[in-house]
């Protein structure tokens, strides 16, 4: 088994650990940007109350990632929770962004007929875009990371 220089540590704990640091960063941040909309109070009812169940799911996991406890292959349900929930979301968005009919996720009607007219994107387009972007970024973290904590084959030899 290999040593990571000074650390006294097997070598890729300290990547696994780095990837597991960045993956919970980007779960938290992605739980606070939904608690910050939900306190605006731009969105519905089911709308504020999908959000904050997505922040009750992803806001402990995302902790418990940052911990490090998920560097152990058995325990990586975490992970998996929020990988997932961030693919759920990204479809959530999606669905938002396209709306019915097409007519996209302009809050409190913003968009006007001649910019709808002209081809121009509802003023919320752009920001679910951003939000889309960030989930399925969470979700390819969390998929990697996923991937990493799988146990390792040994080589013959």
């Amino acid at each position: 088994m290999s040593v990571a220089t000074g650390r006294g540590r097997p070598a890729g704990i300290a990547g696994k650990v780095f990837h597991s640091r960045i993956c919970a960063t980007v779960t938290a941040s992605s739980c606070l940007a939904h608690l910050w909309i939900v306190a605006g109070n731009q969105h519905g009812t089911w709308l504020n109350l999908l959000m904050l169940a997505m922040v009750a799911v992803c806001l402990p996991c995302a902790v418990h990632i940052w911990r490090g406890r998920d560097c152990d292959p058995r325990r990586a349900g975490a992970v998996r929770r929020v990988m997932a929930s961030a693919l759920v979301m990204a479809g959530v968005h999606a669905v938002l962004l396209l709306g019915a009919g097409g007519s996209g996720h302009a809050h409190h009607g913003a968009t006007s007929g001649a910019a709808a007219a002209a081809g121009a994107a509802p003023s919320g387009s752009g920001a679910l875009l951003a939000v889309i972007a960030l989930e399925m970024t969470t979700a390819l973290l969390a998929a990697t990371l996923t991937a990493r904590l799988r146990p390792q084959p040994r080589l013959a030899g």
